[in-house]
């Protein structure tokens, strides 16, 4: 059977590819850097004796979506897991942000990951048993001042995961949303952050081995939601019950005082 993962060449779509592996799934990968897809599918024939195949494609261009589902299914009819990682965020104030920019990161986040499981339902449906995990965030729990449109797009993906999981819940597919916090990937640089909020954010980060274990175990569990780490799940909780305008200060507090 086999598995496919956006965002697949570094950080924790590259921990979960290694992972899926390690479980015996062949896999597909798909993210921009041909260089990086090629050393990791080396590596998963080296550990894990798994096929591993790659496309290199920027997952923002426009019909993405469809050539990664055509060539998904041009590479076998067993597929069985979809990893929707791609994504990425922007760090600054809503209006000072470019629009392009800020379209582009829309696109990845939330159009991607919806055209996609559009199209490989069908081929998920002909597997014994299939999986989805889509990759969210904590911040998809409360608005986050300073990363706002990046927080919102993460609650639509966390939203959409709820709402497609119970409309498949008597299919042979589990739907699953991760949302890791802090994690040691190249996710700050990408948004813009300083060097004194990586600092911060270092103090509290899990690595993406770490969180890819979490989110392995959790999705062939058929688990409907996973928070990686003590401190991510109580900060998570805490949203529910606190109330909205102090989360949303505290949030501020703590990215918007580097800008």
């Amino acid at each position: 059977m086999y598995a496919l993962v956006t965002g697949a060449s570094r950080g924790i779509g590259r921990a979960i590819a290694l992972l899926l592996a390690r479980r015996g799934y062949d896999l597909l990968l798909v993210a921009r850097s041909e260089d990086q897809l090629t050393a990791l599918a080396d590596e998963i024939g080296r550990k894990h004796q798994r096929q591993a195949r790659l496309l290199a494609l920027d997952l923002a261009a426009p019909g993405a979506a469809e050539t990664v589902a055509a060539w998904a299914t041009q590479q076998t009819e067993q597929l069985a897991v979809l990893v929707n990682n791609a994504g990425y965020g922007l760090w600054g104030r809503f209006e000072q942000l470019s629009m392009p920019e800020q379209q582009n990161m829309m696109q990845l986040n939330m159009a991607l990951p919806v055209a996609l499981t559009h199209a490989l339902l069908p081929a998920l449906h002909q597997a014994p048993k299939a999986y989805i995990l889509n990759v969210a965030s904590t911040a998809a729990y409360q608005a986050v001042p300073s990363l706002s449109l990046y927080a919102a797009s993460k609650a639509f993906l966390l939203s959409f995961s709820r709402g497609l999981r119970y409309e498949l819940k008597a299919s042979n597919v589990s739907v699953t949303c991760l949302s890791p916090g802090a994690t040691t990937t190249s996710f700050a640089d990408r948004a813009g952050m300083g060097a004194e909020l990586q600092a911060t954010a270092n103090k509290v980060s899990m690595t993406p081995e770490a969180v890819a274990e979490a989110a392995v175990s959790g999705l062939l569990s058929g688990e409907a939601e996973i928070i990686p780490g003590v401190l991510n799940k109580v900060s998570a909780g805490l949203t529910s019950v606190v109330p909205k305008g102090i989360v949303e200060k505290i949030a501020a507090g703590i990215y918007e005082k580097y800008l």
